[in-house]
């Protein structure tokens, strides 16, 4: 098959002169990409008009079928139309009930609630406060950040290097914000590949760890004790980078020693994604807030916080938001919940997750422009470099991960240098997916990570299928790159 480039307009929009078929489904995106701004990311790098979809699959208006691993970002923990969530959704539009109650009691948010108190750790279950508010992710990220605001009296925010959120917080995004004002930090998140203290694996985690409580603790440090912590246990835009379970405990310690309410962002990972219901249970952190939305929502939009109940003492004075309660989201939620509990799908996906990711490492030995494979359960990132420029410097120590191996590290020995990204090889690895039928996300430092997120509901057939379009993919993306070659004979 040759190599091919998709046609489209400035910065990669689809050009709105030209023209096209108003009234057929094919013409949409070109009518969308005229009405539209060019921040659309997923219409301008998938081309396509999803009319149908079950499961894994979805159908194009041209007829084509597609193995979905994108999973609309990770909100579809149960694939797409899933039996269950359907049925739950009539069950509420036959009743009668309200779609919108703004925060009141109702049946549908009771049973919601209770199905998310089942599956919360052990250790935040019995003292959990639960707090709905816009249904997107990052309205939930200022929502938490303002409960410890309350509870602390305090105004700063600790987050991490390639965190997906951290950067919602509204002073970020002033850019007349002074010094005094910019009230998040970032600090150095531990990863193996491309490690900010060039040694990775334990090593690297523990430089970061004191990093941060040199931070904390130096009143030099120009940064003072902020409102709360914000983390990712496995970060998801960042480039799909699970955190070392012995960093993130230290992490719990260390906020917890100084009265830091610990914020566990676990807006992509959570419902079973990385192989266990929530992903701070891999480490065995009990955190003091915990975001969750995306999957929750069984598909549709839903965000909550879930706090402790000692932490605040004053309900921050915020307005009331017009959508804290869609009946139709918690039904949808409450029964991809229960599902993923009954069927034990968060093991599922810790099964075949570790499948996946020693099958992919073999794309790592098969062509030099695979730098490293990793992820945790499903959530699996693979990055893109450019092997024929110089490595960038200070990757000198093993790049084995830090519990257990975690962090599938593509490189396989000691003192390799990770090489530079190559974002237009990943966009081209993306692009010849979409050609055989499969969709992938990017992401991750320049877009360089191609992101697999498949629903928890892929059988071991359609996981072959993935494995062999992806691997397809990156040989005729590589081929056409002309640099990327083979890696060994």
């Amino acid at each position: 098959m040759g190599c091919t480039q998709v046609k489209s307009g400035p910065g990669g929009a689809v050009d709105p002169t030209a023209p096209a078929p108003r009234s057929t489904p094919e013409g949409a995106p070109r009518r969308q990409g005229a009405r539209e701004p060019a921040a659309r990311t997923y219409a301008r790098a998938l081309p396509i008009v999803p009319v149908r979809a079950r499961g894994l699959t979805i159908e194009g208006a041209d007829g084509r079928r597609y193995l979905d691993c994108l999973s609309g970002a990770g909100t579809l923990a149960l694939g797409h139309n899933h039996p269950v969530v359907l049925e739950a959704i009539r069950k509420v539009l036959d009743s009668g009930a309200p779609l919108n109650a703004l925060d009141l009691a109702t049946p549908v948010k009771d049973a919601f609630l209770d199905e998310l108190f089942r599956t919360l750790p052990p250790g935040l279950t019995e003292r959990a406060r639960v707090r709905f508010c816009g249904p997107a992710g990052s309205e939930a990220v200022e929502t938490a950040w303002a409960l410890a605001r309350a509870a602390t009296g305090r105004s700063g925010l600790l987050t991490f290097t390639g965190a997906g959120r951290g950067g919602t917080a509204g002073v970020l995004d002033d850019p007349s914000a002074t010094t005094h004002d910019a009230r998040v930090a970032r600090l150095p998140y531990p990863q193996d590949y491309r490690c900010p203290f060039g040694v990775g694996g334990e090593h690297g985690a523990d430089l970061a760890a004191r990093w941060t409580e040199s931070l904390l603790d130096d009143p030099g440090s120009g940064v003072p004790l902020p409102a709360g912590m914000l983390v990712e246990p496995v970060q998801g835009e960042g480039g799909v980078i699970p955190a070392p379970d012995s960093w993130l405990r230290r992490m719990r310690q260390l906020t917890a020693d100084r009265s830091v309410p610990l914020i566990a962002d676990e807006i992509q990972t959570g419902v079973g994604r990385t192989g266990a219901f929530w992903a701070v249970e891999h480490s065995g952190v009990t955190p003091d807030v915990m975001v969750l939305s995306n999957a929750i929502g069984g598909s549709l939009p839903l965000a909550v916080v879930v706090y402790r109940d000692d932490l605040v003492t004053r309900e921050p004075g915020t307005a009331a938001d017009a959508f804290p309660g869609n009946q139709l989201a918690m039904a949808a939620g409450t029964a991809t919940l229960a599902h993923v509990r009954e069927n034990a799908l968060a093991d599922r996906a810790a099964t075949l997750g570790a499948r996946l990711l020693s099958q992919l490492r073999q794309l790592a030995s098969d062509f030099a422009c695979v730098g490293d494979v990793r992820g945790r359960g499903l959530m699996i990132g693979v990055e893109l470099v450019d092997p024929d420029r110089e490595g960038e410097p200070g990757f000198t120590g093993s790049p084995g991960a830090a519990d257990g191996g975690v962090a599938a590290s593509a490189v396989p020995g000691s003192g390799r240098r990770p090489l530079p990204t190559a974002p237009e090889l990943a966009a081209a690895v993306q692009r010849e997916c979409l050609r055989r039928g499969l969709i992938v996300g990017l992401g991750g430092r320049h877009a360089s990570v191609v992101q697999l997120l498949p629903p928890l509901t892929i059988t071991d057939e359609q996981a072959a299928a993935v494995l062999d379009r992806l691997a397809e993919a990156v040989r005729a993306a590589a081929r056409c790159r002309g640099g990327g070659t083979p890696a060994t004979p």
